[in-house]
């Protein structure tokens, strides 16, 4: 385990971060390395798979806790912490002397031995168990408007499925596996050391069947003994409204299959949205500049405004300055989680119209003239400070 970068270093965390964190920095580094945005680029391959692992243990409470406390060898299914009487078990801590040379030796006390303190007899290691399979990543790009109203989309993604010929067992159809010579079905070989304290006996994984206790005599045709195959599969994803850049969505043993019985990994999707041509999202508010001619800043009038659900109505008062913002209560997006609507801001931008003829212009002072003092009251306000400043 030692050539493995600490799982917090890897998501850029400090130890402890919380799960918002550790969701927050898988989303941040998953963008950063996946394939589809570094094709080719086998070092970003093998820095997306090593995120990819890093999130699978720090977002399990329970891998969390075991990572923590003993670090990669805590999480490492060879290594035998986290179980009864191990590291971390069922008392919590240590279990005494005797667990200690356990863990250290993968064995125990009380076997015939002659010298030192006796010997150390193994107490026997369970064969290798059931391993949970991959997790994957797959990346999709939504319209806003899909984004705003959920939509189901059907993806295409390359992986390893179960063998549909042998089940995943790895042994071709009709014929069986076999009891491993080796280390006779146990999954496991011993090996004893002579050392200034006696006989030391060590158990290890048997390297001929990898810890199964059996043996494929004649593989399965297809796979080749391994019980995978690798396939492109069709998936449909529902998205649910809401959704912003990097959400993320889990579809629970989506991912490739487990070894040895061991239950599927999960398949990750991560969002991106497209940006709307005139919407501006900031959380579940959207924002919206429309433009107004003076006529309807001064006299008021009906516009219409467009929202993610169509057009509406509002009507902006008389004398409405230029960069007003209005709020359209509920007419943004809609919480992912709670389903509950931001608002629309509207800010109305005042535009001074051009290449006016001499008539118009003439028309334009003469109203101008007319008007008060009273009618332009920053422009009063603004007068008055300026003689202020020079008196």
């Amino acid at each position: 385990m030692a050539d493995k970068r600490d799982y917090y270093e890897v998501l850029g965390l400090r130890k402890g971060a919380s799960e918002e964190e550790i969701k927050k920095a898988f989303r941040k580094m998953a963008m950063k390395y996946h394939p589809d945005k570094n094709p080719g680029d086998k070092k970003a391959e093998e820095a997306f798979k090593e995120v990819n692992e890093a999130y699978s243990i720090l977002s399990d409470p329970e891998k969390k806790q075991r990572y923590d406390q003993f670090g990669h060898a805590g999480v490492d299914p060879n290594a035998g912490f986290g179980g009864a009487g191990g590291f971390g078990g069922g008392s919590g801590g240590f279990g005494g002397f005797e667990d200690i040379f356990s863990q250290m030796f993968s064995g125990g006390f009380g076997g015939a031995s002659s010298g030192g303190f006796g010997g150390f007899g193994g107490f026997g290691s369970a064969r290798s168990g059931p391993m949970r399979g991959r997790d994957l990543q797959k990346a999709i790009t939504i319209t806003f408007d899909e984004a705003a109203h959920g939509v189901e989309k059907e993806i295409s993604l390359n992986k390893y499925v179960e063998c549909p010929t042998c089940h995943g067992e790895g042994n071709e159809p009709g014929t069986s596996k076999v009891t491993c010579e080796k280390c006779h079905g146990t999954g496991q070989i011993s090996h004893v050391q002579n050392t200034m304290f006696g006989k030391f006996q060590t158990t290890g994984t048997c390297d001929e069947c990898g810890g199964t206790g059996e043996k494929i005599e004649t593989p399965c045709h297809e796979c080749g003994g391994s019980g995978k195959i690798r396939k492109t599969v069709k998936i449909n994803v529902k998205i649910p409204k809401g959704v912003d850049n990097d959400t993320v969505i889990p579809l629970r043993g989506q991912g490739e299959p487990g070894d040895k019985g061991g239950p599927a990994g999960d398949l990750f999707i991560v969002i991106a949205v497209k940006p709307h041509k005139i919407f501006k999202r900031n959380g579940d508010n959207l924002q919206l500049d429309i433009p107004i001619s003076f006529e309807q800043a001064a006299l008021g009038d009906e516009i219409t405004v467009p929202s993610i659900d169509g057009k509406l109505s509002y009507t902006i008062p008389a004398g409405t300055q230029p960069d007003t913002v209005f709020r359209l209560k509920g007419k943004g997006m809609p919480n992912v989680r709670s389903g509950r609507y931001g608002d629309l801001y509207v800010k109305v931008k005042l535009e001074v119209p051009r290449n006016l003829t001499d008539q118009q212009k003439k028309l334009i002072r003469a109203m101008s003239d007319s008007l008060t003092s009273e009618s332009y009251k920053e422009k009063k306000s603004f007068g008055e400070k300026i003689r202020d400043f020079f008196s």
